[in-house]
């Protein structure tokens, strides 16, 4: 998997957290075509959205460390700018530049958009995860929560450096909206990701993606 994003690694919950949201870097293959149907129909649904709102929690559980810790995170998204947030930590991009909020150290990490392309939480690239790095298969129809879903398995072609082995999807029939995912690593860690709101074409200003350093007094800039 690609670098994860600079605050990502300052506590084990966000290293395994943004495992999930960042993409590979790798060409696609050895689809099956009734899952990369579905997924390419999400695709274009969610790359037709002007400016879209998604609301969102995360369970992390371990049972050799008895890790169970769950958080919540929003993200708005209006062409190439995004605001995400996750806990207390926040991400704005105006599609030139990317600031990352830490607020356990007090820090602001500013890097050139495209840099960060791959690395870190955009919510519409979240949306899209199976895009590339990934082969798919799909599983089975079942319910989630009393709604039809498609259960579409991901696998990394380059398992070897990564440190999970296998997300799962769970897509709405009816909607053709992402609803959950899991993801299983390697050292028993499962983390579950849940789609909790989506909102197409949300009204969002432009002010949204605009960073201003004197609304974080006593933070450090830090430039990459």
């Amino acid at each position: 998997m690609a670098q994860f994003l600079i605050f990502a690694a300052k506590t084990n919950k966000m290293r395994i957290l943004f495992t999930l949201f960042v993409l590979l870097t790798f060409q696609s293959f050895g689809q099956d075509a009734k899952a990369q149907a579905i997924l390419d129909k999400l695709s274009t649904k969610i790359k037709s959205q002007k400016s879209f709102y998604v609301e969102f929690s995360a369970n992390i559980k371990n049972a050799a460390s008895g890790t169970n810790e769950s958080e919540t995170g929003k993200g708005w998204v209006k062409g190439d700018k995004y605001y995400a947030s996750y806990g207390e930590n926040t991400i704005i991009s105006n599609g030139i530049k990317t600031w990352t909020i830490v607020k356990e150290d007090k820090s602001v990490y500013e890097t050139d958009a495209n840099e960060d392309d791959g690395e870190s939480m955009n919510p519409k690239k979240l949306m899209t995860i199976w895009e590339s790095g990934f082969k798919n298969k799909y599983e089975k129809e079942d319910k989630l929560n009393n709604e039809a879903v498609h259960v579409i398995n991901l696998y990394p072609k380059n398992a070897g450096k990564v440190q999970y082995h296998t997300i799962t999807l769970y897509i709405s029939k009816a909607t053709n909206e992402l609803k959950k995912a899991i993801m299983k690593s390697k050292d028993g860690t499962v983390m579950t990701y849940s789609l909790t709101k989506f909102t197409s074409n949300a009204p969002v200003e432009d002010t949204k993606f605009v960073f201003d350093m004197k609304k974080y007094p006593g933070y450090t800039l830090v430039k990459d």
